[in-house]
């Protein structure tokens, strides 16, 4: 005799994965062009070629919507990264993304969200900063150890200037700076927080 309960349809059907990429897709465009305040889920809506109803099923409200489209924004980390093999290595990274226009627009998006909506600002930290911020403190750690940075260095502190020098270019530099002049940025930075190279000369 069949079993009926093993082989049973599930109830519903299963939700369109085309429509949830259209409107993460969506969410994240029109938050970078237009900002929190001004995005609805209408506009989303629209842009993502479905029906409000569509976009509700799926979110309880335009917070909760932007909330995992940041989630969703940093999908393309490699899971398996695990750090940066230095300093030099890791502040190229940081010059590349930077570089991206849309990055930066993104990062102005979430930080002048914060008093308005402070869920974004505080999604991004965790998904974007929780991982790589133990990353970038072992790598200081490490760092340290082989004696890149003097014997007093505050490693804390240094973190906290690195990410506010993040801030800081972002509002202060342009966006069509290159590559390889963002990393200039950030190896004068480094350079005054006391690391030095490895081999290089005092």
């Amino acid at each position: 005799m069949t079993d009926r309960t093993t082989s049973a349809r599930p109830a519903g059907r299963p939700r369109s994965q085309e429509a949830d990429l259209a409107i993460l897709t969506a969410a994240l465009d029109v938050l970078i062009e237009q900002g929190a305040r001004h995005t609805s889920i209408e506009q989303v809506a629209r842009r993502a070629g479905v029906t409000r109803a569509t976009v509700y099923r799926r979110f309880a409200d335009k917070t909760a919507l932007l909330v995992r489209a940041l989630e969703w924004a940093n999908h393309d980390h490699d899971p398996a990264f695990t750090g940066w093999r230095d300093i030099d290595h890791m502040l190229d990274e940081w010059a590349t993304h930077l570089a991206v226009p849309r990055n930066r627009r993104l990062l102005r998006r979430v930080y002048g969200a914060r008093d308005d909506y402070p869920e974004l600002t505080t999604t991004y930290r965790q998904v974007n900063r929780g991982r790589r911020a133990a990353m970038v403190h072992e790598l200081l750690l490490r760092t340290h150890e082989s004696g890149c940075f003097p014997a007093s260095a505050d490693l804390d502190a240094v973190q906290e200037a690195l990410s506010g020098a993040v801030l800081n270019h972002l509002g202060t530099h342009p966006d069509d700076e290159s590559a390889t002049e963002i990393k200039a940025y950030f190896l004068r930075i480094a350079s005054q927080l006391g690391w030095r190279p490895a081999g290089a000369e005092d």
